[in-house]
């Protein structure tokens, strides 16, 4: 195969995971705390000796929207949304885990937990208890939690110590390995859910974009499949 011919296929193959990715996207639009993801493309050049330079581009990274996503009452008193910066760090099996989605219940043991059954956590990585039959339950804007005006614990919030390092595990609980500090300029609101931060218009542009361009690089690699086939039949004969 030529070079012209490597090079399409990594463009169609790097436009085939921009379109998953998309399509992802767009599926979550309505999720909960879900963070818009996008891929970061890389260029590679290479010399050739006697002919022009060959350009090739490759996903080589996702990243992850930091917009802010729209704010839904509900009134449900274990709901949280965060206003600003940073997320909800909770327990998984295999180490704590971030995420934006703030609708919450209480475990068996009186502990505050995902829907997945991962505990929430403290900034200092300790579970978040309530008390068994606590009522007037309020939460401050700092993530306190208190119960009839006594103060039960608080909530932690806590950030990437790089921005770029978030892992998406599942659809909104992510990994980072660079470690995490507390954040302390954002608010929690007690009764609301932060909605997804996809803006779906956008998205599907993007899709029909992608798309037209993949179906160019198809009709390319056919037409060039064509041009060689005649070319060797001339030789042949």
């Amino acid at each position: 195969m030529e070079n012209t011919g490597y090079t399409t296929l990594t463009r169609q193959s790097g436009l085939l995971r921009e379109m998953q990715v998309i399509a992802n996207n767009i599926a979550n639009a309505t999720t909960t705390g879900y963070r818009e993801e996008s891929l970061i493309f890389a260029e590679y050049v290479k010399r050739v000796e006697n002919g022009p330079s060959i350009s090739m581009a490759t996903p080589s990274a996702r990243s992850i929207s930091g917009l802010q996503g729209s704010l839904q009452p509900t009134g449900g008193t274990l709901d949280f949304a965060i206003e600003g910066d940073g997320f909800f760090l909770i327990e998984a099996a295999d180490g704590n885990r971030l995420t934006r989605a703030g609708s919450f219940s209480l475990s068996a043991a009186g502990e505050l937990a995902t829907h997945d059954g991962h505990r929430v956590l403290d900034a200092g990585g300790a579970p978040v208890f309530l008390p068994p039959n606590a009522t007037d339950l309020r939460v401050a804007a700092d993530g306190t939690i208190s119960a009839e005006g006594r103060l039960i614990g608080q909530i932690g919030l806590v950030r990437p110590l790089d921005p770029n390092d978030l892992i998406r595990e599942g659809g909104t609980m992510f990994r980072t390995d660079g470690g995490t500090e507390p954040v302390e300029d954002s608010r929690i609101l007690q009764g609301f859910l932060e909605g997804s931060n996809v803006d779906p218009i956008s998205q599907v542009a993007r899709m029909v974009e992608v798309q037209r361009a993949y179906e160019m690089g198809q009709s390319f690699l056919e037409n060039e499949n064509t041009r060689i086939r005649e070319t060797l039949k001339t030789m042949i004969r």
